[in-house]
């Protein structure tokens, strides 16, 4: 009979440990925000229209969006 007690307290115990991680909240939302310049964003088109990633059309739509700031 004692030993059932034993059982039955080390079972609540295991299901209160197992509880204890159910609490949520463990998410965590972040937001990153990067500020890149115009020199930059310049240069980094001009390095993805020379490894052929772009065509000399969008590299150069691109490139006018960058300059108005749109």
């Amino acid at each position: 009979m004692k030993r059932h007690g034993i059982i039955a307290v080390i079972v609540a115990m295991a299901l209160g440990f197992g509880l204890v991680g159910c609490g949520g909240g463990g998410a965590k939302a972040q937001t990153e925000l990067t500020t890149t310049t115009v020199g930059q964003q310049l240069l980094d088109l001009q390095k993805a229209y020379e490894a052929g990633a772009l065509s000399k059309g969008e590299y150069e739509k691109e490139k006018q969006k960058i300059l108005s700031g749109k």
